[in-house]
């Protein structure tokens, strides 16, 4: 099959990538860095030409609410419309699991409106909600660190590896459109602080971290709420295997 990636150059786009190749589809990489503008729609319409179906694994810059609904629904409804145009008969989407559990996160905010668009439009859809990569920790403490104190908040997570990530979204764009898709998991909940402390360790850095919910994310992410329902697909990887490829 001949399958476009939207944020190809992105840590899953690039992962999901190289998994469609290794099973031998012919892959079009979608980013702004390679030619193709999802805000202005600039090369779509080339890049889209023969696809049957696009995965959209792009991510948003750091902005306020407005900023990241606008930059999301922008881009979403330049990729739809041109999908649309050249015939593309399914458009994955890689989600969040809870994001219609939590409120004042701009970046779910975002990614509602991506699902209400696609949910609206007339290419043939499949939603895909994933829990939070096993390098999140280390990303929101790349977010929060100022002097070697990073504050971060102890949420409840089921992290997923991202090349399981990639795994799904490549089986699920060379099958037919489903809706929504169950949750995808990993196998074991963890403790963000915790998942920070021991990527630290094994990256041989060292950052005092300070868990409060007064930073990035505050009580109305705490207990369940970023937890999979238990219909949820659970992939192989865990932390602690992804830790050993840390250095």
């Amino acid at each position: 099959m001949r399958i476009a990636i939207a944020g190809a150059t992105g840590n899953i786009g690039a992962l999901t990538v190289a998994a469609l190749e290794r099973d031998g589809h012919d892959v079009v990489r979608i980013s702004r860095s390679l030619g193709v503008d999802l805000l202005t729609g600039d090369g779509l319409d080339q890049a889209l030409a023969g696809v049957e179906a696009v995965v959209d694994a792009t991510s948003a810059p750091a902005t306020d609410r407005d900023g990241t609904v606008t930059y999301f629904g922008t881009s979403t409804r330049n990729l739809l419309a041109a999908e649309e145009r050249a015939g593309v008969r399914h458009h994955v989407l890689l989600s969040i699991v809870g994001i219609d559990r939590v409120e004042g996160n701009a970046h779910y905010a975002g990614k509602r409106e991506q699902e209400r668009l696609i949910v609206e439009g007339a290419v043939p859809w499949t939603i895909v909600p994933a829990t939070q990569f096993h390098d999140f920790a280390a990303t929101v403490v790349s977010w929060t660190e100022q002097d070697g104190v990073a504050p971060i908040a102890p949420l409840l997570v089921q992290p997923i590896a991202p090349a399981d990530v990639a795994d799904v979204l490549a089986d699920v764009a060379t099958g037919e459109p489903r809706g929504r898709h169950v949750g995808i998991a990993g196998p074991e909940t963890q403790d963000l602080v915790d998942m920070a402390r021991r990527t630290n360790q094994a990256r041989g850095r060292t950052v005092k971290l300070v868990p409060t919910w007064s930073s990035l994310f505050g009580p109305s992410m705490a207990g369940d709420v970023l937890l999979p329902a238990e219909d949820a697909l659970i992939t192989p990887t865990t932390f602690d295997q992804w830790l050993t490829e840390q250095h």
